[in-house]
């Protein structure tokens, strides 16, 4: 995001960040079907059930209910796949949605896709699992059916991977990385095309090409990540490495060695304030990338100058949650603009805001990785599906070495 200009832009283009059914309904009324109407798993025809984790209303993690009633999700787009979920993964973003984080604009594409009631709620943005019916438009020849598949759920589904059945966009389903088994392919996609879409969509790391194909690229550029032991962090130093950029990190000092592991060119424990000051030896950064949660306001305070300082710490859902959806617009464009001034004049750089994006060729290019060795995904921990609260309050204690991954079926 480049400048208060920018943001309306970036605003206003919202809706195609999260793709909604109406979306891939308009897109699926143009094509003519070509194969047979796929038949619903065996489960299915026994009894159209399952087992899933809602939410009634926002609130704690109390507000967490398991049920063995829920009604299985439906296709209804000729572009959509019924996935059986084996293994998910609890993602910062669940627990701030089961606060209420987002509900304000996101509410607004759940209305647009026809879903006019709020609740339920099944949260989850991520898992692996087997494709078991798509819809008479999906073609890639390699998501047939009995596939073992990893994906991800645009954030505006309310039938999210917390359950034992999901519906998402084939463009948000790939074949599994045979490398990883089912645990580890449920704990790249989100973090990961986060990470990626920070870097190539927000930042150009690759120029064109690296936000709009899985080429990649970023080769000599110097980048520092901020929380380099997180599931965001621990993938993009990873992503970095593979393409030839110098890393630099901050962590914890339990966790230095474990991101040096990683790849990271130096690691510093953010607590000590004299290792602190290393960072500016390397200075100017072509980017700095936190995900650690500072956010845009302490860009201007860092020690050291940058060109780009990339946060997906962004106050722009908070905001609309806050004012509406026209106020907290124009709060948005004010925030940015007075973060920018000072960083412009102190650090000589530009704040961007990062998002997650479930963009195809970004989960290509995380394959490609992956399948050539060059990233591996840290799992913190793993619960039982019965166990799904335990899984939110080990989130909630922070300081994770990896993705906290839950699982509902033995591998």
């Amino acid at each position: 995001m480049q400048a208060a200009s920018a943001t309306v832009k970036r605003f206003g283009v919202l809706p195609r960040l999260f793709p909604g059914r109406r979306q891939f309904a308009a897109t699926a009324s143009q094509c003519e079907p070509t194969d047979p109407p796929q038949s619903p798993p065996p489960s299915a025809r026994l009894s159209m059930k399952m087992s899933g984790w809602q939410l009634h209303n926002y609130g704690g993690i109390e507000e967490l209910q398991l049920s063995d009633k829920l009604k299985l999700p439906q296709i209804r787009s000729s572009d959509e796949c019924l996935v059986r979920v084996r293994t998910t993964a609890v993602n910062p973003i669940d627990l701030a949605m089961l606060g209420g984080y987002g509900s304000t604009l996101l509410n607004q594409f759940r209305c647009q896709a026809n879903d006019d009631i709020e609740f339920p709620l099944t949260l989850g943005r991520e898992f692996c699992g087997e494709l078991v019916q798509k819809g008479m438009g999906v073609r890639h020849e390699q998501l047939q059916l009995g596939t073992r598949v990893w994906g991800v759920v645009p954030i505006p589904n309310s039938n999210g991977a917390h359950a034992e059945y999901v519906v998402v966009p084939a463009s948000c389903l790939a074949p599994a990385p045979k490398l990883l088994d089912d645990s580890e392919a449920s704990s790249v996609l989100y973090a990961g095309l986060t990470a990626w879409s920070g870097m190539y969509i927000t930042g150009g790391l690759g120029g064109p090409c690296g936000a709009t194909t899985s080429a990649g690229g970023g080769a000599n550029k110097r980048v520092l990540v901020l929380g380099g032991s997180g599931s965001v962090g621990s993938l993009a130093i990873q992503m970095l490495k593979s393409q030839g950029a110098q890393v630099l990190a901050t962590c914890s000092e339990n966790a230095v060695e474990m991101v040096r592991q990683l790849g990271a060119d130096c690691v510093v424990d953010y607590t000590k304030p004299d290792a602190m000051e290393q960072l500016c030896t390397y200075a100017p950064y072509d980017i700095v990338l936190d995900c650690a949660g500072q956010g845009g306001q302490a860009a201007a305070e860092s020690q050291y100058d940058f060109r780009q300082y990339i946060t997906f710490s962004s106050p722009l859902l908070a905001n609309i949650d806050k004012k509406g959806l026209c106020l907290g617009a124009l709060q948005n464009v004010s925030d940015l603009v007075q973060t920018n001034m000072k960083t412009a004049t102190q650090r000589g750089g530009v704040v961007k805001w990062g998002y997650f994006y479930p963009a195809a060729h970004g989960i290509e290019f995380l394959s490609g990785l992956v399948e050539r060795g060059k990233l591996i995904p840290q799992i913190d921990s793993t619960f039982d599906f019965k166990d799904m609260p335990k899984a939110f309050e080990r989130l909630k204690c922070g300081h994770m070495r990896g993705k906290i991954v839950v699982k509902l079926q033995s591998e």
